[in-house]
């Protein structure tokens, strides 16, 4: 009888305590007070991010799959045989699956900052792909920190970068840390990654403002963990969820919005509210087609090929190393 299977090891680059710390209280004392978005990922953001990607109001994720489902023979063939796919902010490596069975890649990295989500993830996919080498890496992916290096010979490095996270980044950062992955591929290299694409107001308002109110506890939850890591006393109630689309700057803003004057203390500090005053928790800028195209270039990217929907919402892009 075999025993139960011992999880991949774990390549551990996950931020401390102090680094969380500086960021938020930093933030907190900017004139437009800001949190950086990479702190939801905690292991109940993560579980709540998995939920939003199940709403009915939340195309990008079963428009993206779709988008896969029905491509996934052609995307396989563009990345190769026997490259090493490193995919950034890998959550539940729900899309990744259809890739792992078709490409059947030499190794797997995932990079998330939620340890042990990413723990369970792998473990599972370890389980379920025997073949490919699992080389989870917990970090911030924005950071620097160094790639584990697979037991066997790849043919070539393929970064893969899901959900139209890329999104998240203003304009400027967006190239730069495409620029660090076109480095981390090298010559020959390329990247796989979802762009969501601008499209009616209405559907982008009801995604991130669903109807359960999902959404809103995702975003609530970052004070939560603040409260619970940092001995802040936020109280939840007295801030509520706001999201809107600036079509001027073609983004999502997602907002925590205080409901009261009130004082709020952690680790020490204490930090002031205006009625009305918000925390700018999260930015998802869209594209078109051609915006994102020079985007890439900036970054040292050819377009190689994309994949739409029929509604052409959402889009999968291959991209090479220039």
């Amino acid at each position: 009888m075999q025993g139960t299977p011992q999880p991949p090891k774990l390549y551990d680059f996950a931020p401390r305590l102090n680094t969380f710390r500086t960021d938020v209280i930093q933030g907190l004392q900017r004139p437009l007070k800001e949190l950086p978005s990479k702190y939801f990922y905690d292991e109940v953001g993560s579980q709540l991010f998995d939920q939003i990607c199940e709403l009915p109001e939340y195309y990008p994720t079963r428009t993206e799959i779709s988008i896969m489902q029905r491509n996934i023979q052609h995307i396989a063939r563009a990345l190769g045989p026997r490259c090493m796919l490193i995919e950034y902010g890998s959550g539940s490596s729900l899309k990744t699956r259809q890739l792992l069975e078709q490409l059947q890649p030499a190794a797997y990295v995932p990079i998330d900052i939620s340890r042990q989500h990413l723990l369970n993830t792998a473990t599972e996919l370890a389980q379920a792909y025997p073949d490919i080498e699992m080389l989870p890496v917990c970090a911030d992916y924005t950071s620097n920190f160094t790639l584990p290096q697979p037991s066997v010979q790849v043919a070539r490095r393929v970064a893969y970068y899901p959900g139209s996270t890329i999104g998240n980044f203003d304009p400027n950062a967006a190239i730069r840390f495409l620029a660090s992955i076109a480095q981390t591929c090298g010559q020959g290299g390329g990247l796989l990654i979802g762009v969501d694409l601008k499209k009616e107001c209405n559907i982008l308002h009801r995604a991130y403002n669903d109807s359960e109110g999902v959404t809103a506890q995702f975003n609530l939850h970052l004070l939560e963990r603040i409260n619970l890591e940092l001995s802040g006393n936020f109280q939840l109630d007295q801030f509520s969820h706001y999201a809107f689309y600036n079509p001027i700057i073609g983004r999502i803003e997602m907002h925590l919005e205080s409901l009261r004057r009130q004082q709020v203390h952690l680790d020490g500090q204490m930090v002031a509210f205006k009625l009305g005053e918000t925390i700018w928790t999260e930015s998802s800028y869209k594209f078109t087609l051609e915006e994102f195209a020079q985007l890439a270039s900036e970054a040292g990217f050819r377009i190689e090929q994309v994949w739409l929907d029929t509604q052409q919402l959402f889009s999968v892009q291959y991209l090479s190393v220039e």
